[in-house]
């Protein structure tokens, strides 16, 4: 049942995509300090869904990358059960990282796109990365040195 309402949903948050990417960055997630303060107390887990959708990522890739299985967190959202602060933090510090990967190249989309590329001649890219916190701070500072001009 769960999926076929996830299904509805889904249609009709893309055609509300606009204000769903304007409710994600009113989070307060500016710096290291707020995320860890608002993970503490554990984060809604509608959240991942919201999030989910606005970077068009599907809930089984996007809970894998926070080691959680896709299943524990509609268990989550069901039961309206606050997700676990180290999975909180995960995902705030995600959302931070899209925020700013989508304010460097312009959308989403190129921002995936880039995720996805390797580095140089390395078999691994920057999404392999993101399931770690340091992981997620590695990237967020490749693409900071990406928008002062330095080669990465």
């Amino acid at each position: 049942m769960f999926y076929k309402e996830t299904a509805m949903a889904t249609a009709a948050i893309q055609h509300h995509a606009p204000a769903l990417r304007q409710k994600l960055s009113k989070l307060n997630i500016g710096d290291n300090f707020a995320i860890v303060k608002s993970a503490r107390m554990g984060v809604n887990t509608q959240l991942f869904f919201d999030f989910a959708q606005a970077i068009n990522m599907p809930y089984k890739e996007l809970s894998g990358l926070l080691n959680i299985s896709s299943r524990t967190i509609s268990n989550y959202h069901d039961k309206k059960k606050n997700l676990e602060p180290a999975y909180s933090e995960h995902l705030l510090k995600l959302i931070a990282l899209f925020n700013k990967g989508e304010e460097i190249f312009g959308s989403t989309a190129e921002f995936n796109y880039w995720l996805r590329k390797p580095f140089w001649n390395a078999k691994e890219t920057p999404f392999d990365w993101l399931n770690t916190s340091g992981g997620i701070d590695l990237v967020t500072d490749e693409i900071t040195k990406l928008a002062y001009g330095d080669a990465v």
